[in-house]
This record gives C-alpha cells, sequence and structure tokens, in this order.
C-alpha cells in the first residue's frame, strides 16, 4: 500500500517528521516496507499547497529553511483549507498538528472527525481531541475501518501509550505516575541549585521551555490533560478535566525545595492515575519523592512514567518530553504501527 500523507498544521512537530521522512525514505521501504508520498499541507500561517503528484520534500526543507514557510512552493493548487485538505485531495493518511485547544478541542476534533468520516487514517500530537473525546474518535475510527493514533500526546517521542498497550499488553495496570511536563520539571531542577520560582521560571522562558504566559505548565494544565488521557486510554476510564485533582508549583518556595532536600527528598510535579475499587482518581500535584525513586532523579527538562503492572511490578521510563525530532518521531511510530497492521490484512 501506498501511503499519501496529508499536514494539517505544519509547525515544529510536522516539520520534523518531513525531516525524518526525507533523510530516512530508503530506509523505512527497506527496512519496514513503508512507501509514502506527501500529497499536501495545510497551514493558515507557513502556507498550504496540494499536488496531485505529490509535493518535494527537498524541495519543501529548503523552502522552510530558506524563508520560514511554503508559500512559494513552485507548484501544486495553493491555498487550500483543512477541510478541503482532507474531502478534496488524494490522501488517505491524515497527520494533525495544529495547536492544542484543552477546551473546546478545536479545530483539531474537526479535523480528525472528518478525517475519520472520510474512511482516512488520522494521527496525531494534538491532546486537547484526545484528551475530550477519545471514546467518540476510537468509534468513529472503529465504524469506518481506519486508525487514529496518539503516541506524542503524553511524552513526544519517547514510548509511554505504545508502552502500555503494546510492550505490556496482558499485564493489569493498577497505577500510573510520572513526570510529564519538561517545564516545571526544568524549574523545580533551578530552585535546587538556588533559584527562586520566578528566577527558575525566567530562564526557562529565556530558553523557550516555557511560554510567556506559562499558565499551562505551571499550573498543572497540561499535566492533568496527559494524565486524562492515560485514565481513558490505558486504563479504559471516562474520567474529564474537571475530574482532575489539580495543583501546580506557582506556590513552591526555595525554602519548600530546600527543605525537602533535607529530608533526602525532592519536589516533582507528579501526573498519577490510580485504579481503585470504586473508579479511577487522576492527580497532579507537586509531591515530595524519596530519592530512591526513579522519579526523585529526573531532572531538568526529561520526562519520566512508572507503570504499576502485576507481572513485572514497576516500570518506569524516561526520555525527553518535547521537541521538533522527538515528537516527529511519535508520528512516525504511529504511522509505522499502522503500515504494520494494514501490511497484515
Amino acid at each position: 500500500m501506498k501511503w499519501k500523507i496529508g499536514i494539517l498544521g505544519f509547525g515544529n512537530v510536522s516539520q520534523g517528521l518531513i525531516r525524518i521522512l526525507a533523510s530516512k525514505k530508503e530506509m523505512l521501504k527497506e527496512k519496514y516496507g513503508f512507501d509514502f508520498q506527501l500529497m499536501a499541507i495545510s497551514d493558515p500561517i507557513k502556507g498550504s499547497v496540494y499536488s496531485e503528484n505529490g509535493l518535494d520534500l527537498t524541495k519543501i526543507i529548503e523552502l522552510l529553511d530558506k524563508t520560514g514557510n511554503i508559500k512559494g512552493y513552485p507548484i501544486g493548487i495553493k491555498d487550500f483549507d483543512s477541510i478541503k485538505t482532507i474531502k478534496e485531495t488524494d490522501t488517505n493518511l491524515i497527520v494533525e498538528t495544529t495547536p492544542t485547544n484543552v477546551k473546546t478541542g478545536e479545530p483539531g476534533l474537526t479535523h480528525m472527525k472528518t478525517a475519520l468520516q472520510s474512511k482516512k487514517f488520522v494521527v496525531t500530537t494534538n491532546k486537547g481531541p484526545i484528551a475530550l473525546a477519545y471514546p467518540e474518535l476510537k468509534k468513529l475510527a472503529d465504524e469506518n475501518g481506519v486508525y487514529i493514533r496518539f503516541e506524542g500526546t503524553v511524552l513526544s517521542g519517547t514510548p509511554s501509550l505504545n508502552l502500555a498497550l503494546e510492550a505490556l499488553a496482558g499485564c493489569s495496570i493498577s497505577k500510573v505516575q510520572g513526570i510529564v511536563n519538561g517545564t516545571t520539571n526544568f524549574i523545580l531542577t533551578k530552585m535546587e541549585e538556588g533559584k527562586n520560582y520566578e528566577g527558575a521560571l525566567k530562564e526557562a522562558q529565556e530558553l523557550g521551555y516555557a511560554e510567556t504566559d506559562p499558565t499551562a505548565d505551571v499550573e498543572g494544565w497540561d499535566a492533568a490533560v496527559k494524565a486524562v488521557i492515560m485514565a481513558n486510554v490505558v486504563m479504559g476510564g471516562n474520567v474529564t478535566i474537571e475530574d482532575v485533582q489539580r495543583k501546580g508549583i506557582t506556590e513552591i518556595t526555595a525554602e519548600d525545595v530546600k527543605r525537602a532536600k533535607g529530608k533526602n527528598k525532592r519536589i516533582k510535579l507528579i501526573a498519577e492515575v490510580l485504579k481503585e475499587e470504586d473508579g479511577i482518581k487522576v492527580s497532579v500535584l507537586p509531591k515530595e519523592l524519596p530519592l530512591t525513586d526513579p522519579l526523585a532523579n529526573v531532572m531538568n527538562a526529561i520526562n519520566a512514567l512508572t507503570f504499576t503492572t502485576d507481572h513485572l511490578g514497576d516500570i518506569t521510563i524516561i526520555g525527553p518530553g518535547a521537541g521538533r525530532l522527538e515528537t516527529g518521531q511519535a508520528l512516525l511510530t504511529d504511522i509505522l504501527a499502522i503500515n504494520r497492521l494494514i501490511s497484515k490484512l
């Protein structure tokens, strides 16, 4: 099967993907039987183009490096919006990487529904739609004989969902807990090194780890959305963002960090999903962890998750939770998984 790819949203993540695809095209075909053409890109800022003969990856990357956008691409139909890209192009795989809206899931939610209803496969790193409407999207995919995959919504390219659902298949997972926001972990690391909260946040912003408005990170909203995804996808729950007990790190002081260190502990913002007899409990809270806990020793902008299982005990995975190539790798992992599933039919 030849995969004909359409990309919605052309920011760092999907740019990372096409750089990987361009550099490894022959290897992907030889090793994984993955044959593809990039057919369309739709982005209101970077530019939109569709060619029925496929787009030249090298030219797209050259344009990006030279101008920061693809508006100067020499051929093809320009200015297709996202819905037209889904409905009116010769594509069978939609890569959805538009900005996340955790309140409405839009525009990504509409993009994904439209693609699945059009019997097109979907891979995404867009957290909002998965957190808000995973059961509905899964049902749509099943009804239309396609797949939707979203590994990159939790730990970027570091395997988390695939680890739980595939590598740990057959295990009962009773708890998932971890550091799922690199910005807050970086800030807490810098506070342990002697900075106060404001100084650590400023450094995080200067390095690009924190946004100008850091609320989503430091108040725990980003971690809460990821915890909801884990609760519903890994644990089979029906949890909403309102169900999450949430507190961020804005009230943590340098004295708090120092006090914890004196007790051989570290403060970490921990997302936790716990399966209990009366249901699934989800929280995002600063916690003092003993230094013997693997999560306590995860520093800077690195993320980590510990899965508590019946057969293997605790399994901890540590790795980057953001980055252009790292998150592009998550998309590639999902695409290759779909290719593998389809090739067996």
